[in-house]
């Protein structure tokens, strides 16, 4: 039966009818050294511009070369074309290792273990022998040109909303260099990358194409993201966790998307996709039609390869990769971006795509708000591959400055039918060369399903711009991959596994009920959940200062972590009445965190050496007093709204010795009595 849905309403698509499928892939950072080379996992905080002079930098261009099965890796080769020298700057925390002038370490132990954690706490079963593998890597986000990768489990589940996910694959991989940005020339593009995160281990979940919707898409990765979190050993913040997501209808194929950094985000993104797929089916039974070639069935697994053969061979010939040079022809064009690009020595190319007239499509917006899918919106995201920024199409103009006389000075020299299209692109010569083949290309694919790939998220400002994806990369094959000589193998000995397997740490739900009964309110259970402070609170309580709950919570929350025993010695002297708030503050500043019962006792001495020690109620009634008949008129004038001025008073009275709460008190007190 054919796929029923409206493409412009994605919101109305209906999931279970359209086939959907859907596997998520992700990607957290741990909280350990890093992977291969022990160096600090940290990052600076630079821009390109900002980089201290004295940091090294090196510069690199990859090729693709074969891998151990003797072939190429697709996306590689594309890579190799596009012309783009990678510079890499060096951090402190970026040795030999992480330019790959020195062979790796082995697996970082700590980072298995984490990694082992979280296997058993998906019941999945651990491979017995790691092997670090290497995949290739094109973009140069990895200086030796692969990312090793280690499978440590497969076979998990984890349970979302009362249904099991599959969990195939948990791997240990390497992080990627950060991009910094940028800089186009005429010869090919300059990549900065910084070399700080690279080599920080992650952990990478594979979960299996369980997933029932967009919106159990969003569920499935926040419960893993909340499994992974339970550890407490993974890096928190943005950029720490990275959800990739393989996405295919029975009409359209898979598509993995990159970028999905807020889970909000997921939904959307799905339904958009969904929407893609199923206007590209369409748009090649139409274009099959019109060629009398045989129509694509409704479900990828019912297609027919000699079938598919002949329409690729057909393809082929309707769309011949015939490149004209109509420099000449727009050397006159007022268009600020043809004209600009000319100056510099760009070129003008052009070719044909003989019937897609009206088949490339113009920008328009669907009921979400969101782009709907159009053919040249795919062909520019494939000639953007390239290194260009985009292309002109026929559908679109007369539009960007480039006139009617244009368009027919265009079509006089190429010359058209009017069923057929052109594609301009204004680049160097080999550059729009270069877009104009992935165009060609693309186009060919569109007698197809939808092409297997990886797409990228559109980004602006930190946010989609409206859901919809751009092409990043071939879908890459088996050919990248193959074993990692340099790193040896890591046996994991059953007593190992059985040991993590019964130290498996508390969820989020244990830890709250853990935290019941405390007398913490509820803002202060979940504040302390977030910050990961629940155990250091139990070690206060159930420590040698037996610390009140409500007060030590109050203290990590207004103070932080970073000085557990100072703070804590601070909480034992100020609810004890041996100091006041004042000066706790100011000792707990000045000290160097270390063996708590030494830091009470320098902290008492130093109270009453200093003047820290809170004052006696009798001290604090006689100051008030004091300031009570001084201000009575004020006071009767206020009222209770008094307190805020007269607390600076009485304070300031008492000076170092002064305790805020028993001011308070004692002050709310006498002027209750005043005011009768």
């Amino acid at each position: 039966m054919e796929p029923i849905g409206d493409t412009t309403d994605p919101e109305s698509l209906d999931s279970v009818a359209l086939g959907f499928m859907c596997g998520l892939e992700i990607h957290q950072q741990l909280a350990t050294d890093k992977l291969h080379s022990r160096m600090p996992s940290a990052l600076y905080d630079f821009k390109s511009e900002d980089i201290p002079s004295d940091w090294g930098r090196s510069t690199r261009r990859l090729r693709a070369s074969e891998g151990e099965g003797g072939r190429k890796d697709v996306a590689a080769r594309f890579e190799q074309r596009r012309n783009r020298t990678f510079e890499y700057v060096q951090p402190p925390n970026a040795g030999l290792i992480e330019l790959d002038e020195a062979p790796p370490r082995n697996h970082d132990s700590e980072a298995v273990d984490v990694v082992l954690t979280m296997a058993a706490m998906m019941d999945a079963t651990p491979i017995p022998t790691l092997q670090a593998m290497r995949k290739t890597v094109v973009d140069g986000s990895n200086t030796s040109g692969f990312q090793r990768t280690t499978i440590v489990a497969t076979g998990g589940r984890i349970e979302v909303d009362s249904q099991s996910v599959g969990v195939d694959l948990i791997s240990l991989e390497e992080d990627s260099a950060r991009k910094l940005e940028t800089r186009r020339t005429d010869f090919g593009d300059t990549v900065v990358y910084n070399l700080d995160r690279l080599g920080t281990p992650l952990v990478e979940v594979a979960t299996a194409p369980d997933i029932r919707s967009p919106e159990h898409a969003k569920q499935t990765a926040i419960a893993l993201g909340r499994l992974l979190r339970d550890t407490r050993r993974v890096r928190r913040g943005l950029g720490s966790i990275r959800q990739d997501l393989n996405v295919s209808i029975a009409c359209g194929d898979r598509v993995e998307i990159k970028g999905c950094q807020d889970l909000d985000w997921i939904p959307g993104i799905i339904r958009l996709e969904m929407a893609r797929q199923l206007y590209f089916y369409r748009l090649a039974n139409d274009l099959r039609s019109e060629a009398s070639l045989p129509p694509l069935p409704p479900d990828r697994d019912d297609d027919s390869l000699p079938v598919e053969n002949r329409v690729a061979l057909s393809a082929l010939k309707r769309i011949p990769l015939e490149m004209q040079d109509l420099t000449d022809v727009l050397s006159s064009c007022e268009s600020v971006m043809v004209s600009s690009s000319l100056e510099k020595g760009g070129s003008v190319m052009a070719v044909v795509l003989p019937g897609f007239s009206n088949r490339l499509g113009s920008k328009s917006l669907g009921k979400s708000g969101a782009q709907l899918p159009r053919l040249g919106k795919e062909l520019a995201s494939y000639a953007r591959l390239a290194g260009v920024a985009g292309i002109f199409h026929s559908d679109e103009l007369p539009a960007y400055g480039i006139s009617d006389s244009d368009v027919d000075s265009v079509r006089s020299a190429l010359p058209l039918s009017k069923s057929d299209a052109f594609v301009l692109c204004v680049a160097p010569s080999w550059q729009a060369e270069l877009a104009l083949e992935a165009v060609v290309e693309r186009a060919r694919l569109a007698f197809h399903r939808i092409p297997r790939e990886v797409r990228n998220v559109v980004i602006r400002k930190g946010k989609p711009e409206d859901g919809t994806t751009t092409a990043l990369r071939p879908l890459p094959g088996v050919a990248r991959m193959y074993p990692e000589t340099d790193v040896p193998v890591m046996e994991i000995s059953p007593d190992r596994w059985e040991s993590i397997r019964e130290n498996l740490p508390l969820t989020v739900e244990e830890r709250m009920n853990r935290l019941q009964g405390m007398g913490l309110s509820s803002n202060q259970v979940e504040a302390i959940l977030n910050r990961e402070a629940d155990d250091l609170l139990f070690s206060g309580i159930e420590g040698p200062l037996e610390l009140p709950p409500k007060a030590w919570a109050s203290a990590i929350l207004d103070y932080g972590t970073a000085k557990p025993n100072s703070l804590a010695a601070t909480v034992y002297l100020r609810e004890n009445g041996q100091i006041t708030r004042e000066g706790a503050e100011e000792l707990l500043h000045e000290s160097t965190d270390g063996d708590i019962e030494s830091l009470v006792e320098w902290m008492s001495s130093e109270a009453h050496s200093r003047g820290f020690v809170p004052a006696d109620s009798s001290s604090i009634e006689e100051a008030v007093e004091v300031i009570l008949s001084e201000m009575t008129d004020f006071v009767m004038e206020r009222g209770m709204q008094s307190m805020g001025p007269l607390m600076g008073l009485v304070m300031q009275k008492l000076g170092s010795s002064a305790d805020g709460k028993a001011v308070s008190r004692i002050l709310r007190e006498k002027i209750d009595e005043l005011i009768g």
